[in-house]
């Protein structure tokens, strides 16, 4: 029972590390965020909540200037001022944003923030019973290497939430009828808008796929579609 301590405590304070950054992420959203009111938008979240069979799609604007759409532990969907910018002054057009938002609203659909909790949780106990046992082989470098280790799986799980919200959207852009033209055309845009974050990172170090495989993964989802 002893052994399994370091692993159980661990454990809780993978869940207690979550539940704090939950509460700190909402509070931070709660001050500095505000309803979207874009008529051109609010056709397209008409469009898709119909689609969805619901009253309707609320979005916030999250005042930050990096470029990023958010889906919150408790469900909303928010939009960064920066972004937000880039579709005000033309950069980015309102099919291109609304896919943005059918991808945050397949995160939540799809549970995923949820999912990371647990995620996060068992990977914060599996590093450190992996790091018990490598320090044992490698004493000093082997709580490093558990470490990246654990990096390298969560990066590989973040890349599957991604994959699984692009098919939503997708689903729910064709459904919409407002189609995946849009959402195709922004990740061409990202890594310049963002400011070419990834360039040059091995695909399975990162937390997103890249943009080939995001594309190559509509398409593919859109030929099945037409086929079945």
């Amino acid at each position: 029972m002893l052994k399994l301590t370091p692993i159980i405590l661990a454990l809780l304070y993978g869940l207690a590390m979550y539940r704090f950054s939950v509460w700190r992420t909402s509070r931070e959203l709660d001050t500095k965020s505000t309803e979207l009111a874009d008529p051109i938008l609010k056709v397209m979240t008409d469009q898709m909540a119909r689609a969805l069979d619901i009253d309707r799609i609320k979005v916030h604007i999250y005042e930050i200037d990096p470029i990023n759409g958010l889906a919150a532990p408790d469900g909303r969907i928010f939009i960064t001022r920066g972004f937000f910018n880039k579709y005000r002054q033309g950069v980015v057009s309102a099919e291109e944003m609304a896919s943005v938002i059918a991808h945050e609203l397949g995160h939540v659909a799809l549970g995923h923030s949820r999912r990371r909790m647990i995620d996060f949780s068992g990977q914060n106990a599996v590093r450190t019973a992996l790091a018990m046992v490598l320090n044992r082989f490698l004493p000093g470098i082997g709580p490093l290497i558990a470490s990246g280790l654990m990096t390298l799986l969560a990066a590989g799980l973040s890349r599957k939430d991604e994959f699984e919200a692009d098919a939503y959207a997708s689903a729910l852009l064709v459904k919409a009828g407002i189609g995946t033209a849009g959402q195709k055309s922004l990740f061409h845009k990202l890594e310049k808008l963002t400011g070419g974050a990834g360039r040059g990172t091995p695909a399975w170090m990162l937390s997103h796929p890249k943009t080939p495989q995001r594309i190559a993964a509509i398409e593919a989802n859109e030929a099945k579609w037409q086929t079945g």
